[in-house]
């Protein structure tokens, strides 16, 4: 029993208490030797027998006459507290303490002569104390106020035996942080990713915070090399360089800052690294997508170089680095950077486009003709920023029975933080677009206008015979709501709404590829679906521009209006065509999930209609054939090891190519081995092109991994069983296992060692260290039985040794990480390993979650898809 429960207390204990009821009252002698009564205890804590002890321990603390002294007297003259195990003199040293605290006692007074001689006695403990005296050393002898000249010597020499972590971990109980130098005492820590133990270290002392933030902050310094600081501290030997780039300092420093409630200005390089790593995604965007108009970035490149010498030297660095002179020269110009280090190509066009007067013209503008157009007249597009002009619409926009399409948008925000405040709201009607000024509408200076405009909205949302379109909308809601407090239950109120993104989520396109299809200029999310429903993607070239800004920009005007209006023409296309997308019953009940719990509408009539059609057959007229998944066979790109991980939990058969492998190996395989390649963009033209039209796929990388195999098995109509789940290694691919005994088990991890380290084993359930089960018996999963795969028992004949364990094939067993714990379980009869890398795996309840994250893939399974149903995207985002 522990210790620490309350029903160990002897004091509760009837046959302790004296009969006048003081529970102190005992019948054991005064005046108890020390080291008598610790070896009076030493046999019960051979035993372990927890309550008896610490009886008979707080039975001795009564009877001793001076308990601090004793306990001195008791450390001085035993050894067996001076190791690193656990020790029976640590433990009551912590007894006492806690005995101290429920029983009061006279004590010698503040900074009297008894008490300094027993707090200079408890240093010289102290000094040779393992950690788990520490703390009741200095509670029980207040040594925070003890005489700070040896207990800061203690420190030092702590600090100088490389034992950094006991140094500050001692600092911090003893409060001696004003008298210690502070980067001395942490650096040594955040060198090793130690950082919690310094957060503790300036817990509640906003001068060292501050100091903290300015030691990181320096180290974010431009050209600043972390390796110097590691050279002042060699005792430091596991030096974290990938967890000390500016990057990950950066953010920590941005979470300190937040915690601690500082101003970011007090971390002027954090600052720095945030716009250099937004120059690098900008230029990305107008250099390498070509999704961002000139106009657009230079603002924002602006915004963010400033004068800083710095910045401009690395953003020309960015744009010499891309080839097109012309466009680097453009950049050069509108930006007024610097020419003095510009190559020769790009001071030469540089100079002609000086010479040319009035031309604003951008390079690479992407045609009209590629993106699509907004179907209505530019006099139909209204931009009301008062209330007096849109109450002259509330009709049109409330009229019972339509359809409108709604969209925001806010300025972007490249450095950390919160999302910026909403500055746009567009809603589209059959013919028409209004875009609402949200900063002017809910000013308020606005007298009564805002508390109007929050109802109109409110009556707008809540409407259930207006159908909402939008995609993505409870994002677009909850930001809403985040940056107007009159529309904070914006998505509470939403009823009658149809989200465009589930739609695509489950929607079939036949041979339509996915996102990121021409390299890194693929279009993504809304821009995506329009290209598969209508022909073209939207132009996202004004989606970065700064919405912020009075008057909007022509371009944007027409921008705000297309990515509202789209909405409508995407809704009518899926109403006339179903059999086109394959809309299926399963999407029917997908969207009646997605939809407003409030709302009792049900879908509008057409898109209803579609939805519960039965499966389509492709345009092809060729319906997809169904394949088992363990005779479905993949390779990925090493930009998909969540998604091998998932599929071969499912029993697919998937190969990863390694790091800096060229993807024509892909190519080679999927040909050599009828393999599927999937992909994560960049190459799928090229490898299509060799491998043919339905053997490659282009996956979504904005969805998470499970949502990806799920689309994917339901791109290529793959059958998954229960019996599937964990038929197959996630770590290598190899789908041969030994079952091995428990007794076995438990001899093979006697005789093997237990290296230092993360384990690299884990539960066949699981192999994430942090889902790892510790003390749950089997459980069946819902649907799919106890797991056991069809293998053959282990014997002595397939070990090449026991010790390390290995197999014949030369497979090493990895044993390390097996807990004790696991193997004690009663109802845990075996163990498997995998014959390909040797991992072993036991049963426990993961079982189930899996089967239940693919209920909706898992034949046999409750909600799973019927047979015959279509299957959804392999390629759709959010």
């Amino acid at each position: 029993m522990d210790p620490g429960d309350p029903a160990c207390d002897p004091a509760s204990d009837p046959a302790t208490r004296d009969p006048t009821g003081d529970p102190t009252a005992q019948s054991v002698p005064t005046g108890q030797d020390p080291l008598l009564f610790l070896q009076s205890l030493q046999m019960l804590w051979s035993t372990r027998e927890l309550r008896q002890l610490r009886e008979e321990a707080w039975r001795g603390f009564a009877a001793l006459d001076d308990p601090l002294t004793s306990l001195l007297d008791m450390l001085d003259g035993s050894q067996g507290w001076r190791g690193r195990g656990p020790s029976l003199e640590a433990w009551v040293a912590c007894e006492l303490k806690r005995w101290l605290q429920t029983r009061p006692r006279p004590r010698p007074a503040q900074g009297s002569p008894g008490l300094k001689q027993l707090q200079a006695r408890a240093v010289r403990v102290l000094a040779e104390s393992p950690p788990s005296l520490v703390e009741p050393l200095v509670s029980i002898f207040q040594l925070q106020d003890a005489d700070r000249s040896p207990l800061l010597a203690h420190i030092h020499r702590l600090h100088q035996e490389g034992r950094f972590k006991e140094a500050v971990v001692l600092g911090t109980k003893l409060q001696l942080q004003p008298d210690l130098d502070f980067e001395t005492m942490s650096a040594p820590l955040l060198l090793q990713d130690k950082v919690h133990l310094v957060e503790r270290y300036v817990d509640s002392l906003p001068d060292l915070q501050q100091r903290l933030l300015a030691l990181l902050d320096s180290w974010c310094q431009p050209g600043f090399d972390i390796r110097v600081v590691a050279r002042w501290y060699p005792q430091v030997t596991s030096v974290r360089l990938e967890r000390l780039s500016p990057r990950e300092l950066s953010r920590q420093v941005l979470r300190l800052l937040e915690r601690y409630g500082l101003d970011p200005a007090l971390c002027p390089n954090m600052i720095t690294q945030q716009h250099l790593a937004a120059l690098r995604y900008l230029c990305h965007k107008r250099l390498v997508e070509r999704s961002l108009s000139q106009e657009s970035w230079a603002e924002h490149v602006q915004g963010l170089v400033g004068q800083n010498q710095w910045l401009q030297e690395q953003l020309l660095q960015l744009l010499t680095a891309h080839n097109d002179a012309a466009v680097v020269a453009r950049c050069v110009l509108d930006l007024s950077l610097p020419t003095e280090q510009l190559p020769a190509t790009v001071a030469t066009e540089l100079n002609r486009l000086r010479l040319q007067e009035g031309t604003t013209e951008a390079p690479f503008e992407d045609r009209e003709d590629d993106h699509y157009q907004l179907p209505i007249a530019r006099e139909d597009i209204h931009f009301l920023a008062s209330w007096e002009a849109l109450s002259r619409h509330q009709e049109e926009l409330l009229q019972p029975g339509q359809v409108v399409g709604v969209d925001l948008e806010w300025k972007p925000s490249f450095c950390a933080g919160g999302r910026p405040r909403a500055s746009l709201m567009q809603v589209a009607v059959e013919g028409r677009v209004f875009l609402l000024d949200l900063p002017k509408l809910l000013s308020p200076a606005g007298g009564p206008a805002p508390r109007a405009f929050s109802r109109l909205v409110s009556r707008l949302l809540s409407e259930p015979s207006v159908t909402k379109l939008g995609y993505g909308m409870a994002g677009d809601l909850r930001s809403l709501g985040a940056s107007y407090p009159a529309l904070a239950h914006a998505e509470k109120q939403l009823r009658g709404s149809l989200d465009l993104l589930q739609v695509h989520k489950q929607m079939r396109v036949v041979d339509m590829p996915a996102p990121g299809v021409d390299g890194a200029r693929g279009p993504r999310g809304l821009s995506l679906l329009v290209q598969q429903v209508l022909g073209k993607p939207l132009d996202k070239t004004q989606q970065l521009s700064n919405w912020d800004r009075r008057p909007l920009g022509e371009g944007q005007l027409v921008y705000a209006a297309t990515d509202a209006y789209c909405l409508l023409e995407v809704y009518w296309a899926l109403c006339r065509e179903p059999a086109r997308f394959h809309l299926s019953g399963d999407l029917a009940r997908s969207l009646r999930l997605g939809r407003s719990d409030r709302s009792r509408m049900q879908e509008p009539p057409r898109l209803q209609k579609a939805l519960a059609s039965p499966r389509q057959v492709p345009a092809e007229g060729v319906a997809i054939p169904e394949v088992r998944a363990r005779a479905f066979r993949v390779v990925c790109d090493s930009m998909l090891q969540g998604l091998a991980r998932s599929l071969r939990c499912l029993g697919v058969d998937v190969l990863v190519l390694g790091a800096g492998e060229d993807h024509r190996r892909a190519a080679e395989v999927a040909r050599q081995e009828g393999r599927v390649i999937l992909t994560s963009g960049l190459p799928y033209q090229k490898l299509r092109a060799q491998v043919g039209a339905g053997r490659c796929l282009s996956v979504d990388c904005s969805l998470r991994a499970r949502q990806q195999a799920k689309a994917v098995l339901r791109h290529f109509n793959v059958r998954v069983t229960p019996a599937d789940i964990f038929s197959r290694c996630q770590a290598c691919n190899c789908d041969q296992y030994l079952k091995v005994s428990k007794d076995m088990m438990k001899q093979l991890v006697w005789l093997g060692s237990h290296p230092e380290g993360p384990s690299s084993t884990g539960d066949k359930t699981t192999q994430n260290e942090d889902e790892r089960e510790t003390g749950s018996a089997p459980e069946e999963a819902p649907g799919c039985g106890t797991y056991d795969p069809p293998c053959r028992w282990l014997e002595e004949a397939d070990l090449r040794s026991r010790a390390p364990a290995t197999l014949g094939n030369g497979t090493r067993l990895q044993l390390a990480g097996v807990p004790a714990g696991v193997l004690q379980r009663r109802a845990l009869r075996h163990f498997y390993c995998c014959t390909g890398c040797g991992k072993v795996f036991w049963e426990g309840s993961h079982l189930g979650r899996v089967a239940a994250h693919f209920q909706e893939v898992l034949e046999g399974a409750p909600g799973s898809r019927e047979p015959g149903q279509a299957p959804g995207p392999a390629g759709s985002s959010d």
